[in-house]
């Protein structure tokens, strides 16, 4: 069975956790072709507060200044994945996963779907019901609803079959730093975590375990410590 690394690099800058997943993206492109069972790594992460837009994402949906982010703790970053401006911070789970997806066997869109199915397998533990929106990557709560909400981000980056960037759970994050952008683009939909649903804190290392385990079965590898 092919295996994939996890390392758990607690609270870190998003810029040093960016430039990490550079140096290894680098590293697994270079062994490309080698004879091996190691597909890669996944990074599982905290950020302090952060705004970051994609590469194709509209600037405008950053509804306040730079300086006013930079008063309330928070930095941006405009960086090279898919998909618009999202928040990263304290209580979310964030992993990256740097993946060989040629020597997994899938493509783009399966690996997509991988994701988001690990993370609705993982809330449903907590008796939430995430699905999927046409045309909208991420996890979402009531999606065929009047007002989806999202519970978890994703947006990630594909080059020579190597990904970068990942995906954002909301745990116990404070969904109030959402309120100054339009979260992933869309102004008629909200946000949601796993306590704003059930009312509960589980913690980081529980739901960890769960994302682990599931995005283990859903990609058919072994990942380990």
């Amino acid at each position: 069975m092919l295996t994939v690394r996890t390392i758990d690099l607690g609270r870190v800058p998003y810029r040093d956790c960016w430039e990490y997943q550079q140096r290894l993206f680098d590293v697994l492109t270079a062994r490309r072709g080698d004879a091996s069972d190691d597909a890669g790594w996944l990074l599982t992460v905290e950020h302090p507060p952060v705004y970051t837009l994609g590469k194709s994402g509209n600037a405008e949906n950053l509804l306040v200044s730079r300086e006013a982010l930079e008063a309330a703790g928070a930095g941006f970053f405009h960086i090279d994945r898919g998909g618009d401006i999202t928040f990263h911070g304290p209580g979310q789970l964030v992993g990256y996963p740097i993946l060989d997806l040629e020597c997994l066997g899938i493509g783009l869109r399966d690996y997509i779907d991988a994701l988001e199915e690990a993370v609705i397998r993982t809330v449903d533990r907590y008796g939430i019901r995430g699905g999927r929106i046409h045309g909208a990557s991420g996890v979402w709560i009531d999606a065929e609803g009047r007002r989806p909400r999202k519970i978890c981000a994703i947006g990630v980056r594909s080059s020579r079959y190597v990904t970068m960037h990942g995906f954002a759970l909301n745990v116990t994050t404070d969904l109030n730093w959402f309120s100054r952008i339009n979260p992933c683009g869309f102004t008629d939909r909200g946000v949601a975590s796993i306590a704003s649903e059930t009312g509960s804190t589980p913690s980081m290392e529980e739901v960890k375990r769960l994302v682990v385990k599931f995005l283990s079965e859903e990609l058919n590898v072994e990942i380990y410590k």
